[in-house]
């Protein structure tokens, strides 16, 4: 029973750092989203850090159109990034669960 126990803390820690090799790795996703009609495009990583965002010049003549733009265009490329990141995270956690009963509930 020891043994396992020991077996399985070890194959917790071996997650954890699968876990931050991946949200390293996260950092080098790179994910575009265009507004509908590519006036706005804005660039980010799968852990969610911008950048970069490039603005056509037609939308800096309207603080409005251009605050709607940011906002619809920002919050599609997050939800993007979210997916990624939540769905790598999710596999490597999956992978190295130990196998407790009673818990094959992430599996």
């Amino acid at each position: 029973m020891f043994g396992d126990m020991m077996n399985m803390m070890g194959k917790l820690k071996e997650t954890q750092k699968k876990v931050e090799e991946t949200k390293k790795r996260l950092d080098t996703v790179l994910i575009d989203e265009n507004s509908n009609d590519n006036k706005l495009k804005i660039t980010l990583t799968a852990n969610r850090e911008i950048k970069s965002i490039r603005i056509d010049d037609e939308l800096l003549k309207d603080k409005e159109q251009l605050e709607d733009y940011l906002i619809l265009t920002l919050n599609k490329a997050i939800e993007k990034a979210t997916n990624i990141n939540e769905a790598e995270l999710a596999a490597v956690a999956k992978e190295g669960m130990p196998n407790i009963p009673g818990m094959d509930m992430f599996k």
